[in-house]
């Protein structure tokens, strides 16, 4: 699996780094435009991305708007929807309104509440088949 974390804080990245790289590589990139091209590369080298986990709430570009460029960019690669990114936005835990947007209206596969819990973390991307 290939993963990418767009985190802008230190603590709460390295922690979805930690986690995920017994799985396999696992990037990083502190707001959403370093996210738009990471994500715009790794397509390019045909090496695409099985899983972004992206913060909502970040400076420069936030995650809703980064969120949005992602899938508009595999829309215009034609990537179908059975094909795309599972995306997975992390929210502060009382956060509603960001959780429709991004869920329901943005495109994001599934949301995680912050602090991360590793084990229901884990069990998301297993529900998501992107681990055994």
């Amino acid at each position: 699996m290939k993963a990418l974390v767009v985190e802008d804080d230190f603590a709460s990245r390295k922690l979805l780094q930690r986690i995920l790289q017994p799985y396999g590589e696992a990037d990083v990139a502190v707001n959403g435009l370093e996210a738009i091209e990471a994500f715009s590369k790794a397509l390019e080298e045909g090496t695409p991305y099985d899983l972004v986990c992206m913060d909502i709430m970040m400076p420069e570009m936030d995650g809703q708007i980064a969120l949005k460029h992602i899938r508009r960019i595999e829309k215009e690669k034609c990537i179908t929807s059975i094909q795309e990114a599972k995306i997975i936005m992390t929210t502060a835990l009382d956060d509603p309104k960001n959780v429709i947007e991004a869920y329901y209206k943005g495109g994001a596969t599934s949301y995680v509440a912050k602090p991360i819990d590793k084990c229901a973390f884990i069990q998301l991307i297993k529900e998501l088949k992107l681990i055994s």
